[in-house]
């Protein structure tokens, strides 16, 4: 059925009582006076000066000091209530909150006595009054700043944002008022929000749905956003929420059918039974629609996420940033991230912060979030007293200076009204706002939990508090908007919908699958079988990456570029002409420049990736006479951005897979400073990276680069806990990579982009191979006709009738046993090269073993303890394709990845490459007092 728009239009006045239903109406808004963040009075906006007049007398002096007193104290009155007043305001519908009005807010503190309340005061404009009495100041300041909203804003350090906010809740009139068609919309969409979670508590007793009783003015809350955003030009809003309300928003604001719903709470799949995945509990989903309201068509996306409180946050930031870029919308006005969150959660969780970071920096700015606080005023079972040391869970939005909103819940009105302000702030400003919307959770964490065990007095009062339907029905037959009839009626008629889809919901049969539309049309899941090959053909002609490497290596004209760059520039270009020597930075420039000219976009974000952790990537230069910045890629393509993040793992990794889950026609990569700091960022990795195809249906292209390698450095420089990555692999989830040469990287970057498919890439990439004379490549290994290897050959040559022993390796380690091989003139130890772990070439490997009719022992060599590393992920699927078991050779056990002793470093290495290669017992023990000599030698 089509509802009344739920907002007033603009002939409809401001809009519903904070406090009070009987204050006076008035037209003027407008505010003529403020103050700066340093206290100093601002002329007034629109001054208009007195008509003169003849004076009779000299005014008395004891009169003028008076009055002057009575002008600044009231001044200081108004200051107070606009810093603090929200602490005396009426937020708690359940009545348990105590909130005495500070003393700095009454009269009395500022020195006016019960004599002084109704003598004349001038305070030049503000409120839009030039002369009041302090009893009128004190009731509009408590109508404005203590009723059902309570404003923080004076924390803000620009004025225009503060005057902004003032002109819209200051004065003698300013009470929020809807038309009729506007307050009837509200009180249905609440009808709809409780009678919703009411049927399926009846139909489905004891199931977990994770409920919206209690906070349901959220529904009409989210819909306000949509309306007034689609008027202010937004055209499409990205949501994220957690688990409680969502089935209510998936079905009243996205309008997911409830027919499908239900099928859901049945046990069935919204999806075709081709498209498999394992599935997610019901509030995990997330769901796209169109709404439409004024003639403005507004697209939404609600992001699927995991119970891991907030980690969806900055998943939407990344995918609004996304998506503001295919629209060219660099003014951050079409596209809105909208993120609900509960109060415990918002408090507690530290990615907040993050998020909240990211607001005003270049390349993840979103141009303002509109953030929701659905305030339950408990979290699980812990009160707000015990779960934070603030007095709001809001108080971290101050960390950028954002607007926040408290407000009553059991008010829908203040609550609309609010999220109206909001959307045209962040829409004005393109800057963060909070909502907190006090309410209370009439069940327990889920429907079958007992809330009293722990919170017996408030859930005393919770089973006395009638649902906010109810108080607003009365409110509005109160005012004669509605009466009994129209009430039950809109019940009724609701519920009979949602019997009519339970009753349609067993025979529900899903068309489609979604999840390759738009954007992502074209692409879909891969066609071969796991162990197939899935090449593309990634080489490019030697010609187009010798014209690209001429823009790479050459300085633009008055640019002061670093001697020790230009000499750097200098060696690159002459390997370029010489087509030998490679460097892996050098192929990685070739990858990215190549894929712009093919149309494709490329996003790096990490901290320092511009210049790159080891000096080694120079993609943007630093003008050493003014500090200007070039970036030659950009020269090749526009579409290429790369960016020095936050210090941040989890929050910056999140916003990348964000991105790339919006816009799979770019390559996004995200780069680790060290790999080891990856574990920083596990919940993205476990929750999205890894299952989110499986759970959600979503694709998802990201890069992951993560410098890997034992050189001594260390347990926090060593290890990107390759292990970790290889435990979540299955079900063709994503590929994990540790090449070895700087044309293999080369390929699999491109081949992330021309294959007709998406899948995450864990690439462990190099540390001291940056620079390695051996860890190098020609221009035909990247010509056209070639493509990515997922095993390498031994460059030792060595005869296959010859070979006795074949070692199994993947990244640094093989360079390390190439050197020690031909130190010792080994000519029966083949080499294998396992560039891709996982989809584990298993195939490839067999085909090699089958070449050495001689093979006797098959090794898997790796630099990681025995517990770490590929070892037990490779065993198995290692036995199963030689029908034999490899030998281990690498480190022993240990509960830290690294040593951060060189001596003792050298002496596991030198270890388990002369076991790698066979040594005897006497052989193995010489190469460890070696690996000590050579530390002593180099201190």
């Amino acid at each position: 059925m089509d509802y009344e728009p739920l907002l007033p239009t603009a002939e409809d006045s401001a809009g519903p009582s904070w406090a009070r239903e009987d204050w006076p109406l008035a037209a003027s808004d407008e505010l003529t006076l403020s103050l700066d963040a340093s206290g100093i009075v601002l002329p007034p906006k629109s001054a208009k000066a007195a008509p003169a007049t003849a004076l009779a007398a000299a005014p008395d002096a004891d009169a003028v000091r008076k009055a002057a007193q009575d002008s600044i104290a009231a001044q200081l009155l108004i200051r107070t209530y606009r810093v603090r007043g929200h602490l005396a305001a009426n937020l708690d519908p359940l009545g348990l909150t105590k909130r005495d009005l500070p003393a700095d807010l009454t009269p009395e503190y500022h020195g006016f006595g019960p004599n002084d309340l109704d003598r004349p005061v001038v305070i030049g404009g503000a409120l839009g009054l030039d002369t009041t009495t302090i009893r009128e100041l004190v009731a509009i300041l408590r109508a404005n700043y203590c009723g059902n909203v309570g404003l923080e804003y004076m924390h803000i350090n620009d004025v225009e944002e503060r005057r902004f906010l003032q002109e819209r809740i200051e004065g003698r009139d300013k009470e929020i008022q809807f038309s009729e068609l506007g307050k009837k919309a509200i009180l249905n969409k609440l009808i709809e929000a409780e009678q919703f979670e009411k049927f399926l508590g009846r139909k489905y007793v004891g199931t977990k749905r994770f409920g919206l009783d209690g906070g349901e003015a959220m529904i009409p809350a989210m819909e306000s956003i949509i309306k007034i955003g689609g008027g202010t030009g937004i055209r499409e809003i990205v949501f994220g929420m957690p688990h409680r309300g969502r089935l209510n928003m998936l079905g009243n604001v996205m309008q997911k059918p409830f027919r499908v719903i239900f099928h859901e709470f049945s046990g069935g799949s919204a999806n075709p039974d081709d498209v498999g995945g394992s599935g997610d509990v019901k509030y995990h989903l997330g769901t796209s629609t169109d709404r439409e309201f004024d003639g403005n068509k507004v697209h939404l996306s609600l992001a699927p996420n995991p119970s891991h409180l907030e980690a969806v946050d900055p998943v939407v930031l990344g995918k609004v940033r996304a998506q503001q870029t295919v629209r060219e919308d660099g003014d951050r006005n079409q596209v809105m991230p909208v993120l609900l969150h509960g109060d415990a959660a918002f408090a507690g969780q530290g990615i907040v912060a993050e998020c909240f970071g990211f607001s005003g920096i270049t390349g993840y700015n979103t141009g303002g979030t509109i953030h929701f606080v659905v305030n339950n005023q408990v979290g699980f079972t812990t009160s707000p007293q015990f779960a934070r040391s603030s007095p709001y869970p809001s108080d971290v939005a101050k960390i950028v200076q954002a607007p926040i909103f408290h407000v009553n819940g059991d008010d829908p009105e203040a609550v609309t009204f609010a999220t109206k302000v909001a959307t045209e702030f962040r829409q004005r400003f393109k800057r963060d706002v909070v909502i907190d919307m006090w309410c209370y959770r009439r069940f327990g964490h889920n429907e079958s939990d007992e809330p009293s065990f722990t919170q017996p007095l408030m859930y005393a009062a919770i089973a006395k508090h009638p649902p906010v339907s109810e108080i607003y029905a009365k409110r509005l037959r109160s005012e004669g908007v509605i009466d009994d009839s129209w009430y039950q009626a809109n019940i009724d008629q609701f519920v009979a919908r949602l019997e009519g889809d339970f009753e349609a919901a067993p025979g529900y049969k899903a068309n489609k699958a979604d999840w390759f539309e738009g954007r992502w049309s074209g692409l879909g899941k891969p066609k071969e079988e796991l162990s197939g090959r899935r090449a593309a053909i990634t080489g490019v002609a030697a010609g187009e990456l010798r014209t690209i490497g001429k823009t790479l290596t050459t300085v633009p004209e008055g640019f002061a570029v670093h001697r020790t760059l230009a000499r750097i520039l200098d060696a690159k270009a002459a390997t370029l002409d010489a087509g030998e020597n490679i460097d892996w930075a050098t192929a990685e420039a070739l990858a990215f420049g190549t894929l712009l000219t093919d149309g494709y976009g490329v996003r790096l974000s990490g901290q320092d990736s511009g210049r790159g952790t080891f000096s080694q990537r120079h993609s943007v230069w630093v003008s050493q006479q003014d500090g200007s910045r070039y970036t030659p890629l950009k020269s090749v393509g526009p579409g290429f951005e790369v960016l020095d993040s936050p210090l941040s793992e989890f929050g910056v990794l999140g916003f990348e897979y964000g991105y790339a889950l919006a816009d799979p026609k770019t390559l996004v990569l995200w780069e680790a400073q060290f790999g080891d700091f990856v574990n920083g960022a596990q919940t993205i990795i476990d929750q999205f990276i890894a299952s989110g195809e499986a759970k959600w249906l979503r694709a998802n292209g990201l890069v992951m680069l993560l410098p890997h390698g034992y050189e001594g450095q260390g347990p926090e420089h060593s290890s990107a806990r390759l292990e970790r990555f290889l435990q979540l692999c299955a079900e063709d989830n994503m590929q994990v990579v540790n090449a070895t040469t700087p044309s293999n990287y080369f390929h699999v970057l491109r081949r992330q982009m021309l294959r007709d498919f998406r899948k995450p890439l864990i690439m462990m990439t190099p540390k001291s191979l940056l620079r390695h004379k051996r860890a190098v490549s020609t221009l035909a290994d990247m010509d056209a006709g070639t493509s990515f290897h997922r095993c390498l050959d031994d460059i030792g040559g060595i005869p296959d009738e010859r070979v006795r022993r074949l070692v199994l390796c993947s990244g640094k380690v093989y360079y390390d046993l190439l050197e020690a091989r031909d130190k010792a003139s080994r000519d029966d130890v083949y080499l294998l090269r396992v560039e891709q772990l996982y989809p584990f070439p298993a195939d490839v490997i067999a085909d090699y073993a089958k070449r050495f009719t001689a093979l006797e022992e098959v090794v898997w060599c790796q630099e990681e303890p025995r517990n770490a590393g590929a070892w037990h992920f490779v065993a198995r699927p290692l036995e199963d394709t030689l029908g034999r078991r490899a030998v281990y050779a690498g480190r022993a056990s240990a509960a830290a990845t690294a040593t951060g002793l060189m001596k003792r470093h050298n002496a596991e290495q030198a270890k388990l490459i002369a076991e790698a290669l066979g040594a005897a017992p006497s052989e193995v023990r010489a190469a460890i007092r070696g690996g000590l000599k050579s530390t002593q030698n180099a201190g």
